[in-house]
């Protein structure tokens, strides 16, 4: 019976994404809902003078969505791009491992009813919709054909904890790929999002590597944003809820260098999110740690600096009636860029989140994970070995502190 429910549910999707779009692709009837069900933070990739003349070649990147449906789109991103970039194809399928696809899930995207797509230098493009059926946590297969050109920067995510495989040539429907590199890294896409009820909507995870999930397991989804997801899935009262990892490793509050700041990317990786409605931001502790080890002039930073910036953040995602949760700094004693005096900044903030008022509720992820023998490192239990980021046990226990009911 559930099986024939969901057969069911997607003819009728099928048929009325049909009715909605003329042959352009272009949207006609009520304004669909669209929520994002997966996303990356975009980054520039610079390419080797010698490897610029680009070669006829497709990249499949492998995304796990946290929330399902019947009708998606995919965003393809030129953001960083010093040229226009063409795009000759793109297909999405259900992953079936290892870089193959399962038969007969295959679907050729469009772009206003066309096969191909020329992004311009800075942006990103969003493909029609198309109808599969796919549930949540599906792997799903986004094959990206790119032709032969010269190439200055792509636009990757790169740290994708997830295996990208690259070949030769057009193989945007093979089921399988022979002999791929595989590379971890996400590249050239940014986002899928997915017709949904209207009351379904998105959570928006802004941080560091963290939240991007270094030293997770590769391929297993255990970034704390996943392990988040799959809580939100489990409860009836918050399934109709995504998230949408938007954490890059390196990553700051008020300085660029490991991709663009948190203050500067916040318009691009959060307000234009489609159906976000929560946000919640664990940023800071690279500004901390940059004191120490500053990789430009100018970049020494102190608690009031680091508030202020926050509270950025929160007013100008206000203003787009999102609501901000404030997550502690996590134990990084032990860590390379360690300093006391950037444990008391830490301390600082931390008890600016939790006693403000500044934020619409907080998550204190910072006592979930430490040792509460030593406050200032990581239990053991949850330390990758190198004292600032958690293994898997301990994004599991972040994503534990999480209270559902703010989602409520």
């Amino acid at each position: 019976m559930k099986l024939m429910t969901r057969h069911v549910r997607y003819i009728a999707a099928f048929a009325i994404l049909c009715a909605s779009l003329t042959a352009s692709g272009a949207e006609t009837g009520p304004r669909a809902h669209w929520v994002g069900v997966w996303a990356a933070a975009p980054r520039e990739l610079a390419v080797p003078a010698a490897e610029q003349s680009t070669t006829d070649t497709t990249y499949r990147d492998i995304v796990h969505i946290t929330m399902g449906g019947y009708a998606f789109k995919v965003q393809i991103t030129n953001e960083f791009g010093a040229t226009p970039l063409k795009i000759d194809g793109v297909h999405v399928a259900l992953s079936a491992g290892d870089g193959s696809i399962k038969p007969g899930t295959d679907h050729a995207l469009a772009f206003g009813g066309r096969p191909s797509v020329t992004i311009p230098s800075g942006a990103y493009i969003l493909s029609d919709a198309v109808a599969l059926d796919a549930p949540a946590f599906a792997d799903l297969s986004i094959s990206i054909f790119v032709p032969a050109q010269t190439i200055k920067y792509f636009t990757i995510h790169p740290l994708g904890t997830s295996t990208t495989y690259k070949v030769a040539g057009n193989a945007l429907d093979a089921v399988s790929l022979k002999s791929p590199a595989r590379l971890q890294s996400w590249y050239l896409l940014k986002g899928v999002e997915v017709v949904a009820d209207p009351k379904a909507a998105a959570i928006v995870t802004l941080g560091d590597s963290i939240t991007d999930g270094r030293s997770s397991t590769p391929d297993a989804n255990r970034r704390w944003p996943d392990m988040l997801a799959l809580r939100l899935q489990a409860d009836k009262r918050t399934s109709n809820l995504s998230v949408l990892n938007e954490g890059i490793s390196g990553n700051r509050v008020l300085h660029d260098f490991d991709g663009p700041s948190a203050l500067a990317r916040l318009d691009r990786d959060v307000l234009a999110q489609p159906g976000v409605k929560y946000l919640v931001i664990l940023e800071s502790i690279n500004d901390i740690g940059r004191n120490v080890v500053p990789r430009s002039p100018g970049e020494i930073v102190t608690a009031q600096d680091l508030i202020f910036g926050l509270m950025q953040l929160v007013t100008r995602a206000h203003q787009h009636d999102i609501k901000v949760l404030g997550a502690t700094l996590t134990p990084y004693e032990g860590a390379a860029y360690f300093s006391p005096e950037g444990e008391q900044i830490r301390q600082t903030i931390n008890a600016w989140i939790r006693t403000s008022g500044v934020f619409d509720g907080v998550i204190d992820f910072d006592k979930a994970v430490q040792d509460t023998s030593h406050p200032s490192r990581f239990l053991p239990g949850y330390d990758d070995g190198h004292h600032l980021h958690p293994n898997d046990a301990g994004y599991k226990a972040m994503a534990a502190a999480v209270n559902l009911q703010l989602f409520q």
